[in-house]
């Protein structure tokens, strides 16, 4: 009975062995390579440098409007709280094909100004008179808070203001009751990071700086402070 129980047996075809074990584990440098490798993994990443303009604002900005206007706490002091920037598209969105082309483009450069993706605006309802659709794209709009914040700021006082054309300050009655100031420009090639040679068409935009200023005086004297130049009797003619 033993002999026939071992006939019955059949013995199991072993199976091959995994793609993974069969592929050879890669071998690691010698040598200096291997020192290299090693002392780069084992430097600690760094953090990326904090936007220059926050050290001009505690160091120099705070002192001077605690001094002007004698806030007794620190907190008190205006900041910054957002930037806005948008976009008009609405004249495209009625244009067919071409218009949507111009949209594309439009975002793309936004992109690239911000550092951030824009938010699409849609129209809420149907205007006959005007041509427009709802849920037809009418602006682009972008918020930046934080450190991208305080880098386009930079960017926008040393950079994209000085290339304005015939440039003669921007307007002091820029500010609504909180002290928030608004402006904008006709084009979007003063942005160095816009390519000039491959824009086909002009496209304006608007700025909105949001600050916790509670009246215009403060929220003037706080974008003073970043190197706003605001237009003077002087230049105005």
């Amino acid at each position: 009975m033993a002999e026939e129980k071992q006939e019955k047996k059949e013995k199991k075809p072993k199976q091959p062995p995994a793609e993974g074990a069969q592929q050879k584990k890669a071998k690691k440098p010698k040598g200096p390579a291997a020192e290299v490798e090693q002392a780069a993994s084992d430097e600690p990443q760094q953090p990326a440098p904090p936007p220059r303009l926050i050290a001009t604002y505690r160091e120099q900005i705070i002192p001077a409007l605690t001094q002007r206007f004698g806030y007794k706490n620190r907190l008190a002091v205006p900041r910054l709280e957002k930037i806005i920037i948008s976009m008009g598209v609405g004249k495209f969105a009625t244009a067919g094909g071409e218009g949507k082309g111009k949209i594309e483009q439009a975002t793309k450069e936004l992109s690239v100004i911000a550092g951030q993706k824009p938010v699409v605006c849609l129209s809420k309802k149907s205007v006959a008179n005007f041509k427009v659709r709802e849920n037809m794209p009418t602006g682009l709009k972008v918020t930046l808070r934080g450190a991208r914040m305080w880098e386009f700021l930079d960017r926008l006082v040393s950079l994209a203001i000085p290339r304005v054309k015939d440039f003669r300050g921007l307007s002091p009655t820029g500010f609504d009751k909180s002290g928030n100031y608004n402006f904008g420009f006709n084009e979007q090639t003063v942005f160095p990071e816009v390519d000039a040679a491959a824009v086909t068409f002009q496209q304006g935009m608007n700025i909105t700086i949001v600050t916790t200023a509670r009246n215009p005086e403060e929220g003037r004297e706080l974008l003073k402070g970043f190197g706003f130049p605001f237009r003077t009797p002087e230049n105005s003619k």
